[in-house]
């Protein structure tokens, strides 16, 4: 896998987190004698280059590894991004070891993984065409809506719980939900707001809903039965929160849509 390479200056700006080299720990030995991270990201986190095979980080991926190289900086190690389509994929990557951290949200469907306080607030929301009469959520839980949605998407296991009337139209990554929408085949698309903001800009006249039905409170999660890794992360995430780390990182994706998760939320 190639790297992919992200901007991190701004790490240096914030010396108590990027001391590379520090005292050494035992509860993350295992990655300093191995040099690296291996960092699960799925779909709506990279675009992969269909010659070269490289991956670039985009949308909440940015944010998101910009601050798994700080954590790297922290431990003086490379941090090593690793692709997948989507998230369950991911997941078997880390309970098969072949990742040692990746980003998501909590859910009591995602088994064999622990997760640490959340770094990242993505609000689920939809996109709804300009001429849509879907103006709140509640309007769009109604029979004979169809609603675009990425299959095991944190904000599409939430929606699967609430809806009562509305039907869900799957798809297993971002884009091609997206087509359902921009074809027809959907009344709305439901994901984070920082993803469908961007896809509004593809669709003319199209809207973001300003109400929300839930959030992804994203974090690094790693395979159960690592509790000593998990706390060392976990006390990294509150500091790069309290530090101000995380807010810098959203400011410098330029993104709209995304906000720092409260301090000790589990």
């Amino acid at each position: 896998m190639r790297k992919l390479f992200l901007s991190i200056t701004f790490i240096a700006m914030l010396p108590g987190l990027a001391e590379a080299q520090q005292v050494a720990d035992a509860r993350v030995a295992d990655l300093v004698q191995a040099g690296k991270i291996r960092v699960g990201v799925h779909s709506v986190m990279y675009t992969k280059d269909s010659q070269t095979g490289e991956l670039k980080a985009v949308s909440v991926g940015i944010i998101l590894l910009d601050i798994a190289r700080a954590l790297g900086a922290r431990i003086g190690v490379e941090v090593l991004p690793v692709g997948h389509p989507t998230i369950p994929e991911m997941l078997t990557c880390l309970t098969a070891g072949a990742c040692d951290l990746a980003f998501m949200g909590p859910d009591p469907s995602r088994a064999g993984v622990e997760f640490s306080p959340p770094i990242l607030q993505l609000d689920y929301t939809f996109l709804v065409p300009g001429a849509s009469s879907i103006q709140r959520i509640a309007d769009a839980d109604r029979p004979g809506v169809r609603i675009a949605v990425v299959s095991h998407h944190a904000s599409t296991l939430t929606l699967s719980r609430i809806l009562k009337h509305a039907q869900l139209v799957y798809a297993a990554t971002p884009d091609p939900t997206f087509e359902l929408l921009r074809s027809g085949q959907a009344d709305a698309f439901a994901s984070i707001r920082g993803v469908l903001l961007e896809y509004s800009a593809k669709l003319p006249g199209s809207r973001v809903l300003d109400e929300h039905y839930g959030a992804n409170l994203v974090g690094m999660v790693v395979p159960k039965g690592q509790a000593a890794r998990l706390a060392y992360i976990s006390e990294f995430v509150e500091q790069a929160k309290a530090s101000g780390l995380v807010q810098q990182a959203i400011e410098r994706a330029g993104l709209p849509g995304y906000k720092v998760a409260s301090a000790k939320t589990n």
